[in-house]
């Protein structure tokens, strides 16, 4: 995977911002996969997607995430989203981090290495998967991950469903051993001693907490960002509801609460009671929010809610929180 032209330049240009993460703050949006009739990936509406993402002027585009379903593609067209990605949002001006996750460590620094020649803002990565990790280990590997990132940032994505799930003290322990490569981490939050523990331990990294809680992970101090389920619904509308908590965050936390109950009543149920992924869950958000041509098909074996739903769910939304679908 070679860097075009303007990719290479993008490199030098950036290279003098990434010690200070100034652009790792704020909503950022997942990108879905589009998947056909076929089960492959189609490009083409995967093109139409960052467009619309650009075009929302979201603070930022991941790659790879779960919802990403970067467990289920092969190297070939892992290279090929990453090239995407990158191509449109350098164009653009639009930060960008790259996910080079994989349960398996060698995949994982090669796909790092791989995404470091197009210049991401961060790369995000997680522990090994199949054996969970030791304290030493997890240090170990993230070192190996910084080798491999060649200065780029590292966003360590700890989620709930990860084999080794750290609090705040054991991760704080972890990054300090790790840094400073590690500038970010995506995760759970969790309640009011949750928080208090994460202001003593992890005040020095960027934490990114769940789209739905971002009002309260800023009111607690906590919280630069969200790799936002919230943009799965609606980029515009969670950029919007995220510039919104610098001028008004009570307003932004009343918004949050209607935006959890939406999530509680409507969509948690096809995962605790139909046994749906988070992935089958964001895509349906993306759905309903109607923002581009993704659907809510998953990679075969997994599955996915059928596109019936989508009607009646949209105009739940639109009617409980309308804030999210400006114009």
């Amino acid at each position: 995977m070679q860097p075009t032209d303007h990719q290479a330049g993008a490199l030098q240009r950036k290279s003098a911002r990434h010690g200070a993460m100034s652009r790792l703050r704020g909503n950022w949006a997942t990108l879905l996969l589009p998947i056909a009739d076929d089960h492959s990936i189609d490009f083409d509406r995967l093109g139409i997607e960052i467009d619309a993402l650009i075009n929302a002027r979201v603070d930022g585009v991941y790659s790879n995430g779960t919802a990403g379903e970067f467990h289920n593609q092969t190297e070939a067209e892992y290279d090929r989203i990453q090239e995407l990605l990158a191509d449109r949002c350098t164009a653009a001006g639009i930060a960008f981090v790259i996910g080079a996750c994989h349960p398996d460590p060698s995949v994982s620094c090669n796909r790092i290495r791989r995404a470091a020649r197009l210049a991401p803002d961060a790369i995000q990565v997680i522990l090994p998967d199949w054996v969970p990790v030791t304290d030493s280990e997890a240090v170990d590997f993230l070192t190996m991950a910084a080798d491999a990132a060649s200065g780029i940032p590292l966003v360590l994505y700890n989620p709930p469903h990860a084999k080794r799930v750290f609090d705040p003290a054991e991760l704080g322990a972890v990054l300090r051993r790790a840094a400073p490569a590690v500038q970010g981490v995506k995760l759970a939050d969790g309640d009011a001693l949750w928080y208090a523990a994460a202001r003593q331990h992890l005040t020095n990294w960027a934490i990114f907490v769940p789209g739905h809680h971002l009002a309260t992970g800023v009111s607690e101090g906590v919280a630069a960002g969200a790799f936002s389920n919230v943009a799965c619904l609606s980029p515009r509308g969670a950029q919007l509801w995220t510039d919104r908590m610098s001028s008004d965050l009570p307003t932004a936390l009343e918004l949050e609460r209607r935006i959890c109950v939406f999530l509680d009543t409507y969509i948690l149920p096809y995962r605790l009671d139909g046994g749906y992924s988070n992935g089958a869950l964001d895509k349906l958000l993306a759905a309903i929010g109607n923002w581009a041509p993704i659907g809510t098909r998953l990679r075969c074996p997994y599955r996915w809610i059928a596109e019936a739903e989508v009607d009646r769910l949209r105009l739940i939304a639109r009617n409980s929180i309308p804030e999210m679908f400006p114009g």
